[in-house]
């Protein structure tokens, strides 16, 4: 099936992200068994060692675990502790950088919120 591929960034990060999308999105519910590594390289039509580096990636964070003889797991409060790094990599990408470019407009924090409220 293969993905699309961001050049910009290595695969096995793009593999862990599209994990934890499914995690946020409920397509993989906490303490549910996750594919294994060959499944994921079969599906997204990359190397088995590229997809077992992305999932070991979420396995230092403790997103997923491992049960020896079984396969990976979803830890529970997966989905909590991707939402808070989902939020904070938000702020950082895009509400700071809007901030910095506003004051470089002179826009101040109350116009900007005006702004956003409009919007919304």
């Amino acid at each position: 099936m293969g993905i699309k591929i961001d050049d910009s960034r290595p695969i096995f990060v793009q593999i862990a992200e599209r994990i934890e999308d499914d995690i946020i999105g409920g397509g993989m519910p906490e303490e549910s068994q996750v594919p294994s590594t060959n499944q994921f390289a079969a599906f997204y039509g990359i190397n088995p060692a590229t997809a077992a580096k992305g999932v070991n990636l979420l396995v230092d964070e403790e997103i997923l675990y491992k049960k020896r003889g079984i396969g990976m797991f979803v830890a529970t409060g997966a989905k909590a502790k991707l939402m808070e790094k989902r939020k904070e990599q938000f702020f950082e990408q895009y509400v700071v950088t809007m901030i910095q470019e506003a004051e470089k407009l002179g826009i101040t924090i109350e116009q900007l919120t005006d702004m956003i409220r409009r919007r919304g």
